[in-house]
Parts: structure tokens; C-alpha cells; sequence
């Protein structure tokens, strides 16, 4: 089988091809107003961050999510990992860090570019520096035991889901979870290859688009059907569910979290999965009607 989450970049693709389209109509005015919308894009974007809603990393840290947007959406790299060194220095927790300012970055920036108040550029040089950012942290995040479960983390094809999917297996390995990230882009067959090697107590589906969402529920379902590891549950966060109340329920996941922080802390407390009675697969056949007896066929006419 060869489905996997890639067809929900196709829209977004679709949807910058046509932007290009419109980029080089020969028409003067129309090729003005584009060249000023991107300047205004490009100087109004710190501005933006007032959007954000005020936050602050936790102990010992008087950073702010506006103060991190600022720079972040300007592009301004070593801005964005001072401020992130300095919040350290001062005492604050890698984890608080992940949980108040990098991921609520990382949504308001997906956030701006749907709305098309960003435009592509923007939203790839922010999602990098969040990147690098968060990849800073992670070494130094405190390592919990081991608790002797597994994790697979697999996401939708894109920047921005990738990096979710990474903030993710970054909490879950450092709460002692053994976490495997296989990203987006993974063929179904080969997911479901890796369930059954593996063999996890929790399946992760990551920033699933719009156009994710019956892929997931064949997903699951080839999950369930072919039970190779019926005690393992299946969640799913951020993207699509996030804006959908009640999706997750739809693509029959066992679980759903806004974020990763929220995914560690709900998967810690839930129990196995139970187990459901294995039904052969393959359509029903159908039942063919019984015919009359003849002695009643011939009383009927």
C-alpha cells in the first residue's frame, strides 16, 4: 500500500503555485501591488507578535512570547538564541521554555501564514529558527528513568509538522519513553511494518491538514484490522485536530492532545489499550434467499 500523508502538501503546493501564477500576470499595477504587499508583509511582521498572547517562561525568567516573536519573525537567528541562552541563564526550565514559548511560537506562525498574513518566506525562516532553537533545548532537558515504554511519532509531510513531530519525541525521550521519530512522507505499509517491529504502547500521529484526515482513518483502521499490536494506543495532536473539536473521535483515535507538552502528560497515565475480538477481514458475503418449497410455490400461483 502506498498511501501516506504527503497529499496534504499538495493543497498547500497548489495553493503557492497559484500565488506564483498570479506573481507574474503582466500587469503592472497588480505586479505593484503585489512587490508593496510583501514589503508590508515583511515590516508589519514583528508588529504581529502583539497578536500573541503575553506569556512567560517559568522560573527565573522574565521572557515573554512577544519578545520572542519579535525577532523570530524577522528572521534574526542570533536574536532569537540569545534570548533563549539568556532565559537559561537566568534559571529557567528547558521544559517551560518548550511548553510557553516555542511551541505557542511555533502555532502562532502557522496560524499568520493560513490567515496570509506572513507569506512563505517568513514562515520557513521562522519555523527554522524555531528549529534550531528547540534542537538547543533538547540537550538540555532533564532525563527522567526509564519506564520501559515505547513510542512511535510519525506527522504529515511539511516543515512545521516535522518540527511538531520533533518537539514531541523530544518530551517523550526525556520523560523516559524509548521514542522512535520516523517524520512525514512514510508509506502506510511501512508504518504499519514498523508497529509490528516495534511493537509500541503509543502511536503518535502529529499535524495532520485537512486533507490528512480520511487518510488517517484508513490508517487506523488497517491498524486495527490486521491487530498486530492490540494493546498499543493511537493519538493524534496539533494541525487539523486542533482546529476540529471532535475529529480525533471521528478517525477512531484512542486519544487526542493539543500539544506535546499535553500529549507526555496524557500518555503517562493511560492504561493499554483493550484488546478486541480479532474478526476476519473481508466482506460479508451476502445471503442469498432461501426459496419457497415447491408445494408452497405452486399454491402461491
Amino acid at each position: 500500500m502506498s498511501d501516506t500523508f504527503s497529499g496534504f502538501g499538495d493543497n498547500r503546493i497548489a495553493s503557492e503555485g497559484r500565488r506564483a501564477e498570479v506573481g507574474v500576470l503582466p500587469q503592472l499595477p497588480r505586479t505593484m501591488m503585489n512587490a508593496q504587499r510583501l514589503r508590508h508583509q515583511q515590516s508589519e511582521a514583528g508588529h504581529r507578535a502583539e497578536a500573541a498572547p503575553a506569556r512567560q517562561a517559568r522560573s527565573g525568567s522574565n521572557l515573554s512570547l512577544n519578545d520572542y516573536l519579535n525577532p523570530l519573525l524577522r528572521g534574526h537567528r542570533a536574536a532569537c538564541r540569545q534570548l533563549i541562552t539568556s532565559a537559561l541563564e537566568m534559571g529557567a526550565e528547558p521544559r517551560a521554555l518548550y511548553r510557553e514559548i516555542i511551541w505557542p511560537a511555533m502555532e502562532h506562525v502557522e496560524r499568520l501564514y493560513r490567515d496570509d498574513r506572513i507569506n512563505l518566506a517568513a514562515e520557513h525562516m521562522a519555523t527554522r529558527i524555531n528549529r534550531t532553537v528547540a534542537d538547543h533545548l533538547q540537550t538540555r532537558l532533564e532525563r527522567r528513568p526509564a519506564n520501559n515504554k515505547k513510542v512511535l511519532v510519525t506527522s504529515a509531510v511539511g516543515e512545521a509538522e516535522e518540527f511538531s513531530a520533533q518537539m514531541c519525541a523530544d518530551l517523550f525521550e526525556a520523560d523516559g519513553w524509548e521514542t522512535y521519530l520516523v517524520g512525514g512522507g512514510v508509506p502506510h505499509d511501512e508504518i504499519l511494518a514498523l508497529v509490528g517491529q516495534i511493537r509500541p504502547d503509543l502511536l503518535i500521529i502529529v499535524g495532520s491538514k485537512p486533507s490528512d484526515a480520511p487518510l488517517v482513518r484508513l490508517m487506523v483502521d488497517e491498524i486495527r484490522q490486521i491487530n498486530a499490536c492490540p494493546h498499543m494506543n493511537i493519538m493524534v495532536s496539533g494541525g487539523v485536530f486542533n482546529r476540529a473539536g471532535g475529529l480525533w473521535k471521528e478517525v477512531k483515535a484512542d486519544y487526542f492532545a493539543e500539544t506535546a507538552i499535553q500529549a507526555v502528560e496524557s500518555a503517562n497515565q493511560m492504561p493499554p489499550r483493550a484488546a478486541a475480538a480479532h474478526s476476519s477481514i473481508g466482506p460479508k458475503k451476502r445471503r442469498r434467499r432461501r426459496k419457497p418449497p415447491l408445494l408452497e410455490q405452486e399454491l402461491v400461483h
